[in-house]
């Protein structure tokens, strides 16, 4: 990076997707290099039982900004974003799914919404999914809006544009990445939402179904209800507090 800063970090957790990974990175580097800012990618292999890991390292000859962090063991898609978080030095923190259902087209739509923002998640305009999946989503959404006094259009979509100073003090835990714009609106943070697209899915199998997705996340929101009680505010809101104090 010719010794340039990290602007941007787009983190990908992977769990045998070793079909997807090297045309998800062919599509996404020629992207990335037209913003024209010094990036990095970040696959977080979440312990995967096929060549993930290996499909990784190889593309890292080809890809020089592309960085591989792995897991001893399987720990989920929320401990994967969170680790990624950790490893990021970008201002600004893309996440998205290895699977090729996002579009990385999408990426410059995301940062120009994160311009007046703190978070952007993506929200899929037509879902290519099977009707149960849609039908278990819908629910789950209606149901954790209710509970959390929130409006998120679709958690499940994990395409999203964030700040990296809004993430500090996010909590980790196992189903994290399915409330964190809950979890950043309750901190403070402003946050927005915009249409992107989704492909249906070619190679390999969801991770997801009604089993670990739509009971285990009702569950959760329930959880939702004690944080946005004794949440600390984020920092933008300690900093427009010291601003405040300032001016007077």
């Amino acid at each position: 990076m010719n010794g340039e800063s990290v602007k941007l970090s787009v983190v990908i957790p992977v769990y045998n997707e070793e079909e997807n990974l090297g045309p998800l990175l062919d599509e996404l580097f020629p992207i990335l290099r037209g913003l024209e800012r010094p990036f990095e990618v970040i696959c977080v292999d979440d312990a995967s039982t096929d060549r993930s890991a290996n499909v990784i390292k190889e593309l890292c000859d080809t890809y020089k900004e592309l960085r591989l962090v792995r897991h001893g063991v399987n720990c989920g898609e929320s401990a994967a974003e969170a680790s990624g978080f950790s490893q990021s030095r970008g201002e600004v923190v893309i996440t998205m799914d290895a699977d090729l259902q996002n579009d990385p087209s999408d990426i410059p739509s995301l940062l120009k919404a994160l311009e007046d923002s703190d978070a952007v998640c993506g929200v899929r305009a037509i879902r290519e999914d099977s009707w149960l999946k849609r039908v278990s989503s819908w629910i789950a959404n209606g149901f954790r809006n209710w509970i959390t006094n929130d409006k998120v259009s679709d958690a499940g979509c994990t395409f999203r544009a964030l700040r990296k100073n809004a993430l500090a003090e996010i909590p980790v835990f196992n189903g994290m990445h399915r409330f964190l714009p809950t979890l950043l609106r309750f901190q403070g943070y402003r946050v927005v939402e915009i249409e992107v697209n989704h492909r249906p899915r070619i190679h390999g199998q969801s991770k997801y179904g009604i089993g670990n997705r739509m009971f285990r996340g009702i569950v959760d929101c329930f959880a939702m209800i004690w944080w946005r009680r004794r949440c600390v505010p984020g920092d933008r809101l300690r900093k427009d507090s010291r601003e405040a104090a300032h001016q007077g």
